[in-house]
């Protein structure tokens, strides 16, 4: 039986990993253990990892790694401890082999210390681009990781331009997608009844992130979006950013601009944040779920300022800066019948989500030769 460690630390990539564990359960040749940590473990942002548990998975260790201030100092010293503590806990696991998604930190940290261990690194999401510290951050996990998942065409070909060997890369699709495509999410129905929408009106889902490399404009920024929604007045759920430098801020103004439309929520669960997607009339901020989720459902967002920089996009993104009349325009633009109507007509995703990428990258983990040629990388260039 091959042993395969996962490790998550925010609820979005929580939702890469989720179908895959799923996949490994249904696999009498596979077993699998997950490491917790970073935002999963902190009650101010919704204490995440009782999702985890409620999914009912093995969780073999909680990693406590975040420490206060977030500055961009304490995001820094923060990732030492992540990288210390993950060091031994995967001495005492001794995978087969680590799987990681996305570009956070914490992942980075894991493929350091798995590397440095001969274990061999496989990667979620590789090759694509992103605007700030994690798009660097992902390409340095590129460097360390042994096997790559590429959820569409262009980042496969990245790969193959940053010198990965082409035996390494697997066009495998967004993992993410697949329980949207085969309709895993809250009902319309139940959405309405347990955030108190009327779903005849319009309803904005709000999800802005700091930008690491802004962080001290990370409050001027999240101001300029909140005049926006809140002259419009439209119903609008609002979620807690994840806990990177600026993100204190960006919570200090969301509970100051509370208003009688607007619900403050410190985390949704994977499956209540699709069925809110599936509901919404416009999603309104930075999260990269604008970009890869939305289009599932057809669901216009307005993306703000530098975060998904460079990005893959479909029709459904409409692209500003950080400036309320901007904001407020593209989401009156969102919100025209016009705009729905060709979003109706088109609105292909550039990630590929046929909902069977989970099994893709299973298949791919229980049969690939873990040899010396493995974990040897070679640049091809």
């Amino acid at each position: 039986m091959r042993s395969i460690v996962l490790v998550t630390g925010s609820r979005g990539e929580y939702g890469y990993i989720r179908p895959i564990v799923r996949a490994i359960q249904r696999d009498a040749q596979l077993d699998y253990s997950i490491i917790v940590t970073n935002l999963h473990l902190l009650p101010d942002f919704g204490f995440s990892v009782e999702e985890i548990e409620q999914d009912g998975f093995k969780i073999s260790d909680r990693i406590h790694m975040a420490l206060d201030g977030y500055t961009p100092a304490s995001m820094a010293k923060s990732l030492g401890v992540c990288l210390m503590s993950l060091t031994d806990a995967l001495a005492r696991l001794k995978p087969d082999l680590v799987l990681l998604a996305g570009d956070r930190g914490e992942q980075l940290m894991a493929a350091v210390a798995a590397s440095h261990m001969n274990i061999p690194v496989a990667h979620i999401q590789a090759g694509e681009l992103s605007g700030n510290i994690d798009g660097m951050t992902r390409h340095a996990i590129t460097r360390f990781a042994h096997v790559h998942f590429a959820a569409s065409r262009e980042a496969a070909e990245r790969l193959r331009r940053m010198g990965e060997e082409p035996f390494r890369i697997h066009l495998t699709g967004a993992p993410q997608l697949d329980e949207l495509v085969n309709g895993h999410y809250t009902t319309p129905e139940e959405i309405a009844s347990l955030f108190r929408l009327n779903l005849q009106d319009p309803v904005v889902l709000l999800v802005q992130h700091p930008v690491t490399e802004e962080y001290e404009q990370a409050i001027s920024q999240i101001q300029e979006t909140l005049e926006a929604v809140c002259s419009l007045g439209h119903q609008t759920v609002a979620i807690f950013p994840n806990n990177d430098a600026g993100n204190h801020g960006i919570r200090r103004l969301l509970e100051r601009y509370h208003r009688p439309f607007m619900r403050i929520e410190r985390n949704v669960p994977r499956q209540l944040f699709a069925g809110l997607m599936r509901v919404a009339s416009v999603m309104v901020g930075n999260s990269s779920a604008g970009l890869i989720e939305a289009p599932c459902f057809k669901l216009p967002a307005v993306n703000i300022g530098t975060r998904q920089r460079g990005r893959q996009r479909g029709d459904n993104v409409i692209d500003v800066s950080a400036d309320q009349r901007q904001i407020r325009g593209a989401i009156e633009r969102a919100l025209s019948p016009d705009f729905r109507r060709a979003l109706e007509a088109r609105c292909d995703n550039p990630y590929q989500g046929d909902g069977n990428a989970s099994e893709r990258i299973v298949q791919i983990l229980k049969t690939v030769p873990i040899t010396e040629d493995l974990l040897k990388k070679q640049i091809a260039y």
